[in-house]
């Protein structure tokens, strides 16, 4: 069966070879998080510097 483990073959050795590879790529990654964070704040600084339609401040007025 596929599960079944060779005779001389310990729990240890199996895992090993089925253990992921580590990244190699940490700074190319940060980079990106770095990228994809400054873009976040731009747009968000830009929704917040955005005028209030004058139809939503005369919406706002009538709710008063």
């Amino acid at each position: 069966m596929g599960g079944d483990i060779d005779v001389g073959t310990t729990i240890r050795d199996r895992d090993m070879k089925t253990a992921p590879e580590p990244r190699k790529r940490r700074t190319a990654a940060k980079k990106d998080e770095a990228q994809v964070s400054q873009v976040l704040k731009s747009v968000y600084q830009r929704t917040v510097d955005e005028d209030i339609p004058a139809e939503m401040l005369d919406l706002l007025s009538k709710l008063d």
